[in-house]
């Protein structure tokens, strides 16, 4: 009898435990996921609270925080003031990292396929649709390609992701931006495969001999994907890595004029990777209290304090330190409606 009530009490010491570690959700973007993922295991480990995130999009990551469904969004594009007025939200930047092309050939391994920007939104918009069209041999003189044709894999669900690889080719291609058009979710020419965030573009990939689509620089590590090699504004023939984001970033008005919302996108640079994206987090500008406000921004002000070190595993690079550090009184400027103060710091 004893040990029952001991085992009870014990059980109900642990429920109780397990009650005060709120539970913060997060969802959105997919290119982030892994940041999120490591985060979250690394808090859980020293806080002993839960953090979940679900990669289900730029789009829906939105339409989630916006309708208060969970307690931060993630996006790769970032709101314009004006909604974020509109819907009481603030928005910050997290992380930089790439969005690379990938392809899957006979023959042709990472960092092997080269290409311009001209030449990938001619791919992407079904004008070249044989690997052996001498527009792309033309750059890869070196290669003896196939004449294998070519699977274009995009998103089919609304995408941060998306919309920074169709900005990088509206501004390579006139007829591209003309015709297509940039967007979280836009009308390919053509009937090109569709698969629903970045994981599910790795498996459509490896499953099509010819594919060419375009995912997240950590799943191109995690998979060991057959990166393509893109021509920069300089250029120079780069490929898809930490050098490559910093030197974007380091050209860009993000760092040179604190522009948080600036496009990295086809940056000066020696070494600039030109589909580098800055991946940004949303949260409530005003929580109905401070209590329900609390955990989650404690964890993401932790991320920010804590969180660069576990960045260069995910694939991402750290933000610039001067722009870090203008985003701690926006944290100060989250007022809960119950007018209770909001302590985030205590990490």
């Amino acid at each position: 009898m004893t040990s029952r009530f001991l085992l009870t009490g014990v059980l109900l010491l642990a429920h109780a435990i397990a009650a005060q570690a709120a539970d913060i959700r997060g969802a959105g973007a997919t290119f982030p996921s892994d940041v999120y993922k490591s985060w979250a295991a690394a808090y859980g480990q020293e806080r002993g609270v839960r953090v979940s995130y679900q990669p289900t999009g730029s789009g829906d990551g939105i339409k989630r925080i916006v309708a208060r469904e969970v307690d931060f969004g993630g996006t790769d594009s970032p709101l314009k003031p004006a909604e974020l007025d509109k819907q009481r939200l603030l928005q910050f930047p997290i992380a930089v990292g790439g969005i690379v092309p990938v392809v899957h050939l006979r023959g042709v391994g990472a960092n092997t396929l080269r290409l311009s920007g001209e030449v990938l939104a001619e791919i992407m918009g079904g004008a070249i649709t044989h690997w052996n069209d001498k527009r792309i041999a033309a750059l890869n003189a070196e290669h003896v390609l196939p004449a294998t044709p070519i699977v274009r894999v995009v998103r089919a669900d609304r995408s941060g992701s998306t919309d920074a690889y169709t900005r990088y080719l509206s501004l390579m291609s006139a007829s591209w931006k003309a015709t297509v058009g940039h967007g979280q979710a836009v009308k390919w020419p053509g009937a090109p495969v569709t698969a629903e965030g970045n994981d599910g573009i790795v498996k459509a990939l490896m499953a099509t001999p010819g594919a060419i689509g375009y995912v997240s620089y950590d799943r191109v590590l995690q998979h060991k994907l057959a990166a393509v090699k893109l021509v920069n504004r300089a250029g120079n023939t780069v490929s898809a890595g930490e050098d490559g984001f910093k030197w974007a970033v380091r050209a860009s008005d993000l760092n040179t004029k604190g522009d948080e919302t600036a496009s990295l996108l086809d940056q000066p640079g020696p070494l600039s990777w030109p589909i580098t994206v800055t991946t940004y987090v949303l949260v409530d500008a005003a929580p109905r209290s401070s209590a329900s406000a609390r955990e989650s921004l404690q964890f993401l002000y932790w991320a920010f304090m804590k969180g660069d070190s576990l960045l260069r595993s995910t694939g991402f690079t750290p933000l610039p330190a001067t722009v870090q550090a203008r985003l701690v009184p926006r944290f100060q400027s989250i007022r809960p409606q119950d007018g209770q103060p909001l302590s985030f710091q205590a990490y």
